[in-house]
């Protein structure tokens, strides 16, 4: 396994009332102990030291259990839908290129199997494995490609928890009572659309597959979901935000957390996909997260699951390597920060780490709007981190908006090359119907 570097690391199990239980590791050889409570549980916490190891962990009570091959690292949770558990069996070339040279003892994985439960459960299947040609093929190539990433970069070992089931919506990864305290979230789950193939039910995936591994120490979390609330988009930000802070109240503390905008996708003729990426754009003012815009690593907008996941877990980790290890990275893509009216032009500013850019000789994807709601495609100049845009159908404007579609795929992005997240300046209703 690996455990987390220069933390405090929760043993916990299970044995007979006033059994006494020792646990000594081989980085100290100092003994623990702890006495099982009435209810038949113990929990112990070890100090772990820097990274490094193999080290073994002796467990004795009445009988004893041996851990060997433990490392100290950084561990990561790596959680979401299917493209997150996307693996070599989904046709991945990134990964299938990356097998002759995949063995590395410095990588370990766990991944939790798709499971649910009605309440909270302590104990869930899965073991620590290492990295190699074989047991790549089976993890998700995003938490690898991050890990890979990582690895390389610290020096240290990583340990990725893949636990994510494919379709799955927000609600089903947040515990139910969080869900059910707010009226307007526990009306939106009523309306999820039940399918065989995945669970809706609030707290079903959390119960079974987040909560048996809070007490486990880890760095942070990465995450790639949203396309399973595309049924419901107006509530997601509410949704997901509630969700990180669950999250981060069961770990006790402020969880880096780190997730993935959804890729541009045909959904229909309603603008759910634009809706969905808007909510995850709006909760990057959550201290302590980001997000990894991917519009431009998608060849088909008619394809749910873009193939290359080498670049989106290599975004997600230099986020990581930049926000919580403090290296000197430009891993942020350009957001939309605030508009200025100027007679017939509107000056839209950006939070952005480098100067924009246009790809190509016009911009894409660009459109404006007047007091009418009506937009016309616009024309733009970038000043830096400022994009200047106007049409000459519309002479009053009010409102831009940038790829906000379903399926768009813009050409503004920063000179380090990471793209500018879709967005829109106003905030009109839009209705999406029955």
């Amino acid at each position: 396994m690996v455990l987390q570097q220069q933390s405090s690391v929760k043993f916990w199990g299970w044995g007979d009332p006033t059994e006494k239980v020792f646990i000594t590791p081989s980085w100290t050889n100092h003994i623990d102990s702890a006495i099982v409570a009435s209810d038949g549980k113990w929990l112990l916490s070890l100090t772990t030291p820097v990274a490094g190891g193999p080290y073994s962990i002796i467990i004795k009570g009445r009988n004893t259990i041996s851990l060997t091959n433990v490392l100290i690292g950084e561990v990561w949770v790596c959680s979401g839908q299917s493209n997150m558990e996307m693996n070599y069996y989904w046709g991945l070339p990134d990964v299938k290129e990356e097998l002759p040279h995949a063995a590395n003892s410095n990588i370990r994985f766990f991944t939790i199997p798709r499971t649910t439960a009605l309440h909270p459960q302590e104990n869930c299947r899965g073991e620590w494995i290492e990295c190699d040609s074989n047991t790549l093929k089976s993890f998700s190539a995003v938490a690898y490609f991050f890990g890979k990433r990582l690895n390389s970069d610290l020096k240290v070992p990583i340990g990725l928890i893949n636990t994510s089931w494919g379709g799955t919506p927000a609600e089903a990864w947040m515990p139910a009572e969080a869900v059910n305290a707010e009226t307007e979230l526990r009306e939106a789950a009523t309306k999820l659309p039940v399918s065989k193939g995945w669970p809706i039910t609030p707290g079903y995936t959390f119960n079974a597959m987040i909560a048996p591994i809070t007490n486990y120490n880890v760095a942070g979390a990465i995450w790639y979901q949203g396309e399973g609330n595309t049924a419901i988009p107006h509530t997601y930000e509410k949704t997901f935000r509630l969700m990180i802070s669950s999250w981060r109240k069961e770990w006790n503390r402020d969880l880096p957390f780190y997730y993935v905008q959804i890729a541009p996708f045909t959904y229909g003729t309603k603008p759910v996909g634009a809706l969905i990426r808007e909510a995850q754009l709006k909760t990057t003012s959550l201290m302590n997260t980001g997000m990894a815009v991917i519009t431009d690593l998608v060849d088909n907008v008619h394809d749910i699951h873009p193939k290359n996941k080498h670049d989106v877990g290599l975004r997600l980790a230099n986020l990581a390597l930049a926000n919580t290890y403090h290296k000197n990275i430009r891993a942020k893509s350009p957001f939309y920060k605030s508009i200025e009216i100027s007679k017939d032009k509107v000056i839209v500013s950006f939070d952005a780490d480098d100067e924009l850019t246009i790809r190509g000789k016009a911009i894409t994807e660009l459109s404006i709007a007047g007091p009418d709601k009506v937009f016309h495609t616009a024309e733009a100049k970038v000043n830096k981190t400022q994009l200047i845009v106007w049409s000459k159908d519309v002479k009053q404007p009010v409102a831009v908006r940038y790829a906000f579609s379903n399926s768009g795929i813009g050409n503004l992005f920063s000179k380090n090359g990471l793209p500018v997240s879709p967005f829109r300046t106003d905030d009109w209703n839009i209705e999406l119907g029955p």
